[in-house]
């Protein structure tokens, strides 16, 4: 029997369609149809601006929107030969692990949803909720953040938000050990996860999976500490691992790194430095408005910027993070003009959801929604 879940399903987390082959209630064949949500983000990049491109970041996994900024910004940089500021680094980073607790509480929030567990889904999008109201004090919006420039950041911190956020880490993990203790060692949601969907280390490497679905069979691989960047190497922090690569581990992976995303929010605060929040370099960010309004070559490189747009040197620069879903990288070819000639997204979404038919083959139709769920998937990212 043939079976389409979606591209209008709940459990689909998006517009993903499955064609799914069954024999009885065992899935015999699972082939994932993606597309019904692309936008042309990366040829919409080829005519815009590299910090105009910025905005199309927003809008891929629009639940780390911030990560997605500073990505891109880290890439264009790299191809610029820039060196920003230590403000600026610090900040980034606390916008990166407020992105990756976003991220996961949504996973564990719905997850919980799709195999049956209410009560922590209240409990995640409350937490969410707290640590939204942050990102919108900062940036101004909940989702479509646009918060990095190519050099900087858009703003800085407003006052108050390093106490709220330092209020956050303190009570946040009182939450995290109720969904332990609910969740964890639940009878039901162990019988749903443990041995569902399982790969080895082996299998994960050779699907370039990253993130927690590639730790959660074993590999010990994450770009903030095989190939740091912001000084992540300088931070004390574990990378969870997982033993069986089953969907009860990736759980595991994503419940622990909420614990390690806190300990890093707090080592940020406690280190952030007083000083420029920029580079000092007209070329690259906006003078002030005030100058700009009253003198003359401020207001000449006001008008350039952005009427012209940083001028990267001709080359090419691949630079990865560590996104919430999995290494996210951003590569970018130049012709010395202010549009990139081409501009590419590797997505841990559209990577990691090509393991799916491999995953599901021969469990139970019921143990696909669990599997799916697992993957963590953003359609906006899927599609591009």
């Amino acid at each position: 029997m043939l079976l389409n879940i979606g591209p209008q399903h709940p459990a689909t987390h998006g517009v993903l369609r499955l064609v799914v082959e069954l024999d009885g209630e065992v899935v015999v064949r699972c082939i994932p149809h993606v597309g019904y949500l692309h936008s042309g983000f990366e040829k919409l990049g080829e005519y815009r601006h590299y910090n105009q491109i910025i905005p199309l970041t927003d809008r891929t996994d629009y639940l780390s929107p911030m990560s997605n900024n500073v990505g891109l910004a880290l890439a264009v940089e790299k191809l610029l030969g820039l060196e920003i500021t230590e403000r600026c680094k610090v900040l980034r980073v606390i916008a990166c692990e407020m992105s990756r607790i976003i991220s996961h509480l949504v996973w564990m929030g719905t997850t919980g949803i799709d195999i049956g567990a209410f009560t922590p889904f209240l409990w995640m999008f409350y937490e969410r909720e707290r640590i939204y109201n942050l990102q919108e004090a900062w940036t101004g919006a909940r989702l479509t953040t646009s918060l990095t420039r190519v050099g900087g950041m858009m703003a800085d911190v407003p006052d108050g938000f390093v106490e709220a956020l330092r209020t956050f880490c303190k009570n946040f993990p009182k939450t995290l050990a109720e969904v332990d203790r609910v969740l964890t060692r639940n009878g039901i949601w162990c019988a749903r996860t443990q041995g569902i969907g399982a790969l080895t280390a082996e299998e994960a490497i050779n699907y370039s999976l990253s993130g927690p679905m590639l730790r959660a069979s074993g590999v010990p691989y994450d770009v903030r500490k095989d190939r740091p960047y912001l000084d992540y190497e300088t931070y004390d922090f574990e990378v969870p691992v997982g033993e069986h690569g089953d969907v009860y581990d990736r759980y595991l992976v994503r419940f622990e790194e909420l614990v390690q995303a806190t300990r890093i929010l707090e080592q940020a605060l406690d280190r952030l430095p007083d000083g420029p929040l920029n580079v000092d370099d007209p070329k690259v960010i906006l003078p002030p408005k005030s100058a700009a309004m009253t003198d003359m070559e401020a207001m000449i490189f006001h008008f350039k910027q952005v009427m012209e747009g940083v001028k990267a040197p001709v080359g090419e620069a691949y630079f990865p993070i560590e996104n919430g879903k999995g290494e996210l990288g951003y590569y970018f070819v130049s012709d010395g003009t202010a549009k990139p000639v081409r501009w590419r997204i590797r997505p841990p979404s559209f990577i990691n959801l090509a393991a799916l038919p491999k995953m599901a083959e021969g469990g139970l139709i019921a143990d696909l929604i669990a599997i799916n769920a697992s993957v963590d998937i953003v359609m906006g990212e899927v599609d591009r």
